[in-house]
């Protein structure tokens, strides 16, 4: 809970100082950064451990900033990340940016999440229908998971309508085993 708010105001404040020529740019890097924390434990223990100075961390970020394309305003943010010891706070940052970013352009991102590969017609009708039912623009994300069997699990904000044959078979379960 306090993770997210700090995460908010952060973002908030980062949003608040960009102009819209570099909104994009800036969600693109916080998102890239965001997932290279999340996936990288070198990362996170230059960012962390004591034992590299507040420029060497600033350095390290500011690098990977610069191949993320992140403009200047951006990379001055890392820094005070750095400087206010809230670093670790940058996945969700970027995750609370990205939000901000579809608010302002009116788009409601999904993801849905199939066995297999969707076709590419079914895609845009899948797209079509979310579109028509949400009555806004949507920012669709195509998904694999063979785990599911058959079926579409859909992701919309924290809503999740789930038709795949497995959290059929959990509802089932979780059924029997109340009787």
């Amino acid at each position: 809970m306090i993770k997210t708010t700090v995460a908010r105001r952060y973002a908030q404040a980062l949003f608040g100082l960009l102009d819209q020529s570099n909104i994009e740019a800036t969600r693109g890097a916080l998102a890239g950064l965001g997932q290279a924390m999340k996936e990288s434990a070198q990362l996170r223990h230059v960012v962390a451990s004591p034992v590299f100075g507040m420029e060497e961390k600033i350095a390290v970020l500011t690098a990977l900033g610069d191949r993320l394309g992140c403009p200047p305003a951006g990379k001055a943010f890392l820094g005070q990340l750095v400087k206010k010891n809230r670093v670790g706070f940058l996945p969700e940052i970027a995750d609370a940016f990205g939000k901000l970013v579809d608010q302002l352009k009116g788009t409601q991102p999904v993801t849905v999440s199939s066995a297999t590969a969707l076709p590419p017609e079914e895609q845009d009708r899948i797209k079509t229908h979310l579109r028509q039912s949400l009555k806004r623009a949507v920012d669709v994300t195509f998904q694999t998971d063979a785990g599911h069997l058959a079926g579409l699990q859909i992701h919309i904000g924290s809503t999740v309508v789930d038709s795949t044959v497995r959290g059929r078979l959990r509802d089932l379960q979780v059924l029997l085993t109340r009787e």
